[in-house]
């Protein structure tokens, strides 16, 4: 029974694809030959990497409004915050991440919600994994900006699972560099179908 779930989800993770050709300049192939050198990955997954990166997030940055902060600034503020801080950036927050879940995804339900975390995330270069054990599923964010921000992504997190899921669970560890929630969404739960 296992084995069929397995091979159906890896069935259907499997992409089509196409060939294309694009005329870059010079000095643009070369920093690309060596990123992928650098990263000992061929340079059609870099290229891959790139694109998909734009395609889930940086073409939607500017419209909503994002830009890059320097993470020790991050930090620093972090630092200064309290209770009544945190909990207000999550209110604040709230609203602002509903509409840009929309905007980006057309939609709004917990699935949305995830993939435009994860999303967030990669493009800013947290490390993040979600891992499921059974109907258990633990969603990982190491930050590394301290537990001021551990207890915000907590406490955002939380709000945004009991918005769709009031009744369930939630589990949370925190550390100064991570946070760890831990839901029960069942064994077919997959954000990205």
């Amino acid at each position: 029974m296992k084995i069929t779930k397995i091979t159906k989800k890896l069935r259907a993770k499997k992409e089509k694809t196409r060939t294309i050709t694009y005329r870059l300049p010079e000095k643009i192939i070369k920093i690309l030959e060596s990123e992928s050198s650098n990263k000992k990955i061929s340079q059609n997954v870099l290229v891959n990497q790139i694109f998909e990166k734009y395609a889930k997030w940086d073409r939607f940055s500017d419209k909503i409004g994002m830009i890059p902060v320097p993470k020790d600034i991050l930090h620093q503020l972090g630092d200064e915050m309290d209770a009544n801080d945190i909990n207000m950036i999550v209110d604040m927050l709230k609203s602002f991440f509903k509409d840009n879940v929309m905007f980006i995804k057309g939609k709004y339900d917990l699935k949305s919600c995830i993939e435009t975390l994860e999303d967030y995330v990669r493009a800013t270069g947290i490390n993040s994994d979600h891992r499921i054990e059974g109907s258990l599923h633990h969603f990982i964010v190491q930050h590394e900006l301290g537990m001021n921000w551990s207890m915000f992504v907590d406490q955002l997190l939380k709000e945004i699972f009991h918005e769709f899921l009031p009744d369930k669970n939630i589990k949370t560890q925190t550390t100064e560099a991570m946070v760890i929630i831990t839901i029960d969404l069942g064994e077919e739960f997959d954000e990205h179908n």
